[in-house]
Order: structure tokens, then C-alpha cells, then sequence
């Protein structure tokens, strides 16, 4: 399955995004710099999915940290 990028993916959308994708099969990257959320959401999505989802704390206006994760997460998709 394709590796999918989730931006604010611990958020309330993100985070359930995140499960849904997880549970069909996805490989999924959440990047989210924690400004209306929390690192612990990573704990419930493992739990329901009995998978963490790989995570880099960047905002996405800073462009070298992005352009450093597309760099450590190669074969994004989507």
C-alpha cells in the first residue's frame, strides 16, 4: 500500500484520518507541529490500531525540516 503524509494528523480530523487510513492498510507519516493538539494522540491511535504512526513535530510553512522529512520518508503517495 502506498505511504500516505497526514498534515495536523493529531488533530480531531487528522487523527481520525489517520486511523481510517491505518485500517486499510496504509503505510502513514503524520507531521503536525502540536499547536492545537497533543503528542498523546499518537497513544490512541496505536491503540485502536495497534500501529504508532511514524511522527515529525514541523510546522509545514518551515520548508527545510519538509523538505528533510519528504527526504527521511521516501515513496509518499499522497
Amino acid at each position: 500500500m502506498p505511504k500516505i503524509l497526514v498534515t495536523g494528523g493529531t488533530g480531531y480530523i487528522g487523527s481520525h484520518t489517520v486511523v481510517e487510513l491505518q485500517q486499510a492498510g496504509y503505510e502513514v507519516v503524520v507531521v503536525d507541529n502540536l499547536s492545537n493538539s497533543n503528542i498523546e494522540v499518537l497513544n490512541g491511535i496505536e491503540k485502536i490500531t495497534g500501529i504508532r504512526p511514524a511522527f515529525e513535530n514541523i510546522d509545514c510553512t518551515d520548508y527545510v525540516n519538509m523538505d528533510r522529512m519528504f527526504e527521511k520518508y521516501t515513496g509518499i503517495e499522497g
